[in-house]
């Protein structure tokens, strides 16, 4: 199930990204710890990358709670 958005457990271990931190948008956060090292963890720097993974973490925690409702109703309905 790996996406566009989502690095492979190769890649994650080798930038030594957290386990917390693997999910659907890793490939996102791989490019943004890049920059914020390179520019020092200025807040003004990796602006773009930096909305691309928000919103990602976002699309997925919509995702998630549209799947959470449908499951509620489907156990009301029974």
């Amino acid at each position: 199930m790996t996406s566009s958005t989502t690095a492979s457990q190769a890649e994650l271990k080798a930038n030594k990204v957290p386990l917390a931190w693997r999910d659907g948008c890793s490939a996102l956060l791989l490019p943004l710890n890049v920059c914020r090292k390179q520019n020092f963890y200025l807040p003004w720097e990796c602006e773009h990358e930096r909305h691309a993974y928000e919103r990602c973490q976002y699309e997925d925690y919509v995702r998630r709670m549209k799947v959470l409702s449908k499951r509620k109703l489907e156990n009301a309905e029974e």
